[in-house]
């Protein structure tokens, strides 16, 4: 039995669950999601969303459990929203934003220029004697997810000295290097 599928997903105040024959809507104060799902059951009932499945199929048995977990990301995301912090790691690495351009400059022969999606906020914080951190905030997580694995991709941290771009928090496995 799937464990997480089984769990019921409590309905925050403020937020609204709407479900047709196919899909899920979720409104909230900070936006709207839906998504499509297959192979299972989705009722709203006193302040909870609840998924089923219909048979124990491998393939029912998995998108029980994974549709729970898109539903609650959403009802998550339009209540609170999620928040990626990216840290530029190098010398002469820096990171700035004109509204939703995302100009970076990571050791390249030319800067790299960004357009991030509107629902995405995007905020870059420059301090002295810090390394730039790169701040992504939005309802959506795939999405926020997605642009920051994107801006990771630019530069991704090398196991030598550690530079490029990482998650904020992120654990590096570092390499000792050659040894004379």
């Amino acid at each position: 039995m799937s464990r997480i599928g089984k769990n019921p997903i409590s309905i925050p105040a403020g937020v609204t669950v709407d479900v047709n024959a196919t899909t899920v809507t979720v409104k909230g104060k900070l936006g709207q999601l839906s998504q499509e799902y297959s192979d299972v059951t989705v009722k709203v009932e006193e302040g909870q969303v609840i998924v089923e499945r219909s048979s124990d199929n491998k393939e029912h048995r998995a998108k029980h459990g994974l549709y729970r977990a898109l539903i609650n990301n959403m009802i998550v995301g339009v209540s609170d929203g999620f928040t990626k912090e990216l840290e530029l790691v190098g010398v002469g690495y820096r990171a700035s934003n004109q509204g939703q351009k995302l100009d970076l400059a990571l050791g390249f022969s030319h800067n790299i220029v960004l357009e991030v999606a509107p629902e995405v906020k995007l905020e870059t914080i420059s301090e002295k004697g810090k390394n730039p951190i790169v701040k992504l905030t939005s309802h959506d997580k795939q999405l926020l997810g997605l642009i920051s694995a994107k801006i990771r991709g630019f530069r991704k941290p090398e196991p030598y000295k550690g530079k490029g771009v990482k998650f904020v928090g992120e654990v590096l496995r570092r390499k000792a290097g050659k040894s004379a």
